[in-house]
């Protein structure tokens, strides 16, 4: 499982920095009056990408030099059960976004991860449940003018523009 887990991680640092490369054609710095270059996001987020998948190379190494041949399993049934209910979980929060949109879905599946998953408390999982719809509202609607999708949830937002914008 190591071989596959160091190809998956070369295959993505060649992959961010292929993104990096092309985000260059854009401007990756702050433009004065605008905000944030057209390449910022890709470029930034690829080089994040390519530093996560170099973790993966340089903690292989130092479990290399620690634990020389022990045959423990990539990961254990337990593990396994976890990663698939959230990936499950995932797909049905982007599936809800095209019909109740984003800021329904979003808090739905933090409900659900905080609660069922993490088992967090209800102070915890309320707050960041109602607090972070808010602040994606506010970061990509008014200060990035980025529409998010809202599904049938749109008309709710027609006064909030109107006081808004």
């Amino acid at each position: 499982m190591r071989v596959a887990e160091l190809t998956v991680a070369a295959l993505l640092m060649a992959l961010s920095g292929y993104f990096m490369f092309h985000a260059t054609a854009l401007p990756i710095g702050w433009q004065e009056g605008a905000g944030p270059g057209g390449g910022a996001f890709p470029f930034w987020l690829s080089l994040i990408m390519l530093l996560a998948a170099g973790g993966i190379f340089l903690r292989h190494f130092a479990e290399a030099l620690a634990d020389r041949g022990s045959r423990r399993p990539f990961i254990t049934r337990a593990a396994l059960r976890d990663v698939l209910i959230v990936v499950l979980s995932l797909l049905a929060a982007i599936a809800l976004i095209h019909v109740v949109g984003a800021y329904v879905a979003i808090p739905l599946f933090l409900l659900f991860y905080l609660r069922v998953m993490g088992n967090c408390g209800w102070r915890l999982t309320a707050t960041l449940t109602l607090v972070t719809p808010v602040v994606v509202f506010l970061f990509f609607e008014v200060a990035l003018k980025i529409l998010l999708p809202k599904g049938i949830t749109e008309p709710l937002f027609i006064p909030l523009y109107a006081l808004l914008f």
